[in-house]
């Protein structure tokens, strides 16, 4: 009944640090993939408020660094960068890749959803995370998922 998605994500916003964890409540998305249900308009993409509020509440008795806001899942991985500016100007925290479709497969399915992000790499700043860092530092994201879950 809960699909919980964890991942990287590159910071689009200055008040963000590497490592810091963002909480995706609505995934704002360059990708065409909401065009296969047939909808009459556009859909936005948001998570499960119930899962959102546990995961904050959890967040905040373990002591963790969050964000919780927008997200930008895009079709593309790398890019010149200057969609990543417009996006952050408009309040995104992140970009990533999962949370639209995750969010909308939820939604057409009945099912809670919830996309929780480690940041890796900063967009504004150049700063990123070695593999492994990634590798070992990521843990705080999992037991958070397991934990609401």
């Amino acid at each position: 009944e809960n699909i919980i998605r964890i991942g990287s994500a590159g910071a689009i916003h200055p008040d963000l640090k590497l490592r810091n964890l963002v909480f995706g409540q609505g995934a704002c998305t360059n990708s065409n993939f909401a065009h296969q249900f047939g909808m009459p308009g556009t859909i936005a993409p948001i998570c499960s408020y119930d899962l959102l509020e546990k995961a904050v509440s959890k967040a905040k008795e373990l002591g963790y660094t969050y964000k919780v806001g927008n997200i930008l899942s895009s079709d593309t991985f790398y890019d010149d960068g200057a969609g990543s500016a417009v996006w952050g100007k408009m309040g995104v925290l992140a970009v990533e890749m999962e949370s639209a479709a995750l969010y909308l497969n939820a939604a057409r399915a009945g099912k809670k959803a919830l996309c929780i992000c480690t940041i890796s790499d900063h967009l504004l700043t150049g700063e990123e995370l070695s593999s492994e860092e990634r590798q070992n530092s990521f843990h705080e994201m999992m037991v958070l998922a397991l934990e609401i879950a």
